[in-house]
């Protein structure tokens, strides 16, 4: 075995393979970036060396960099873990080159498999089908264009180079292509460093199924079974189970083999995933799957596979990286019950899932047999804008499809967190919802159902509102009684002017809020009823309901309402310390997140249209399109292409038709 690995990754993947190589005696190598510094994974390493600022490029993807550190420490093995240097064969020659053992396939296989367009050729050569499509080198907008013109309509435009859904794009119709084409190409270049797409008929009621395979350098190669990845937004997957609902024998056996022979047809070592997609218009069909592309990594969603086997992929990786054979053969492999894994993620569903940054004031999950949670925060941290905005991976494991997810929609209830926005709440409904649990589902599933999930603008909590503001007030009481302001036993509100005494009746004082950053007047309530008891009503809401929440947190500049999955952030406003920047919505545009201004389309002067494009903000590795809220002129423009800015900031300023 392996004496020591050094990490070249960060958050969730390296706790977990820190955990495993501890397990096995090693002695684990931690690289962070500055923003990186307080994090668990550095914690829970033997050791732990910095290698640059927060952006990924100077810091996780600085090769030699990583190289040096691995020297200096006299690391034996460098584990890639997924994104980032996972991918990149010149990180594993350069691992090879400094006498290195690279935990991971040779780079001979990370090149053969690590362009679309070469891997699709070259599987097809083993008989293994790929989808209709253009797979070529050429580029020139107009060509492509053409071909997906012959094609057919809908495509998918994809990143040569890509994972991850990033430089992915779906294109209804041919009016739609050249700007998918020019955003593909551009997120691919910030993401892979490679601009190269190709284009591909998109399969109609599409199952996403991936076959996770493992070789040793001995020649020995299995698959692992399948997963089922189908349900995804914006191509990101967001629910993975094992095995995949619907399965035939058949078709496990027909994919399993074409996986393996995809996996042999570059000499593979080590962990890899096969990936397909299938025509589910008429049930899963063996004659009816296609391959996509291979993964030469781990897959985020491996904990699946480790459920329904009882293997540990992380071990078995550091043992054929070590030369050892593998314990087992394809007959020794059975599949043991159901798994399903959802990807607690830090953004907002009622915001078309922005990113969300900030600090985690609380985090907590359940705990118990059949659950299992890898994470890479805790309490405390801060979740930045600099990388994937994953808190956790929450999976549960059991007998029958049916009880896995029950248990799974059971944990993600009993989540709790605090501070960025999540789409705990969203993971939780699909989770029980009907279709998916009946199997009728694909990659369509949560676009057809984004309503129904609870995607987009929500109403107004008013429960939670009462709740946070009732804390509110009790915090204020005590801050008075502690600076010795307010010495009686039952004191009167802080918000309203005090008075003697009252018989009969109920009185309400207004009291201005802000709630998710947005002002709200409630009133705040006095009852005989309810003597020396002050309590908030919000619009028609009974302050005296008998109403639950979830979770109260405090934190310094508010008090956090969980209820129902939903965070509600309520905050005490002084109408006469306001922000006019932020507060003021006439006409300004402003950035939905933490993040990058990439393009700015339009200049001062210009008449847009409402839904026309203005500007792109790239944040955690992702590109979200900023237009028009209505019909007017481009008055100003706040901030150039290039430009880090804060979420709120102004970045373009119109002014309306009628002004």
């Amino acid at each position: 075995m392996l004496e020591s690995v050094l990490i070249a990754n960060r958050g969730e993947i390296a706790c977990r393979i820190i955990r495993t190589a501890k397990r096995l005696g090693m002695r684990t190598i931690a690289v962070y970036s500055e923003a990186d510094a307080d994090a668990l994974f550095v914690r829970m390493a033997d050791e732990a060396y910095l290698i640059g600022p927060a952006p990924a490029r100077e810091s996780y993807l600085k090769i030699d960099t990583i190289i040096e550190v691995a020297k200096r420490a006299k690391a034996a093995s460098i584990h890639p873990g997924y994104g980032f240097l996972s991918e990149r064969a010149e990180f594993a020659e350069a691992c090879a080159a400094n006498g290195i053992v690279f935990v991971g396939p040779p780079a001979s296989a990370i090149k053969a498999m690590g362009l679309k367009d070469a891997a699709k050729a070259l599987v097809q050569q083993a008989n293994v089908p790929v989808v209709p499509g253009y797979h070529g080198s050429k580029q020139e907008p107009d060509f492509l264009r053409q071909k997906a013109y012959e094609i057919g309509y809908p495509v998918l435009i994809k990143a040569v180079a890509g994972g991850g859904g990033k430089g992915m794009r779906r294109v209804e119709k041919a009016a739609d292509f050249d700007a998918a084409l020019e955003s593909a190409q551009r997120e691919a270049q910030n993401a892979f460093g490679d601009p190269r797409v190709l284009v591909e008929k998109y399969i109609l009621s599409p199952r996403h199924i991936e076959i996770q395979v493992f070789a040793d350098a001995h020649g020995n190669v299995v698959h692992l079974f399948e997963r089922d990845c189908s349900l995804q937004r914006r191509h990101q997957k967001v629910i993975e189970e094992a095995p995949a609902p619907g399965m035939t024998p058949e078709m496990r056996q027909a994919m399993g083999q074409a996986a393996v022979e995809a996996a042999r047809a570059v000499g593979y070592v080590g962990a890899g995933t096969v990936e397909f997609i299938a025509d589910g218009r008429e049930g899963l069909r063996a004659d009816r799957f296609y391959f996509m592309e291979m993964n030469t990594r781990l897959q985020v969603e491996h904990p699946v596979t480790e459920a329904i086997t009882g293997l540990d992929l992380v071990e078995l990786q550091f043992r054929a990286a070590s030369g050892e054979k593998l314990p087992f053969t394809q007959d020794d492999l059975t599949i043991n019950g159901h798994a399903v894994e959802a990807r607690l993620y830090a953004e907002d569903p009622e915001k078309e899932f922005l990113p969300s940054t900030g600090k985690l004031w609380a985090l907590e999950f359940l705990e118990g047999e059949g659950i299992r949670i890898d994470t890479g925060v805790e309490a405390g941290a801060e979740v930045t804008p600099y990388y994937d905005p994953m808190i956790a991976k929450v999976i549960a494991h059991g007998e029958t499809r049916e009880e896995a997810l029950s248990m799974l929609a059971d944990a993600l209830g009993q989540t709790i967190v605090a501070g960025p926005k999540t789409n705990v709440a969203f993971l939780k409904k699909l989770c029980e919802a009907n279709e998916f649990r009946a199997g009728h589902f694909d990659t369509g599933f949560i676009d057809r159902n984004i309503e129904a999930l609870g995607v987009g603008p929500q109403p107004l909590d008013e429960v939670s509102v009462s709740f946070g503001a009732a804390a509110l007030i009790s915090r204020k009481i005590d801050q008075l009684r502690m600076s010795e302001h307010l010495k009686n036993d039952e004191p009167s509100s802080p918000w309203s002017e005090p008075d003697g005494f009252q018989l009969l009746g109920t009185r309400s004082v207004g009291m201005p809020l802000l709630v998710d950053g947005e002002r709200v007047d409630a009133r705040e309530v006095f009852s005989a009823e309810h003597r020396g008891v002050s309590t908030v009503a919000v619009g028609e809401s009974d302050p005296w309901a008998d109403e639950q929440i979830d979770q109260e947190i405090d934190a310094p500049h508010g008090v956090y309402i969980l209820r129902n999955g939903r965070q509600t952030l309520v905050q005490s406003f002084d109408p006469f310390d306001v922000d006019l920047e932020h507060m003021d919505e006439g006409g300004s545009v402003k950035a939905p997140m933490h993040g990058k201004l990439v393009a700015v389309f339009v200049q001062a002067g210009d008449k847009v249209e409402k839904g026309q494009r203005l500007a792109i903000v790239e944040a955690m590795k992702m590109e979200h399109v900023l237009v028009a809220p209505a019909d007017g002129e481009v008055a100003e423009i706040a901030a150039e292409p290039g430009a880090q800015v804060a979420e709120g900031a102004r970045l373009i300023v119109l002014k309306a038709e009628e002004e």
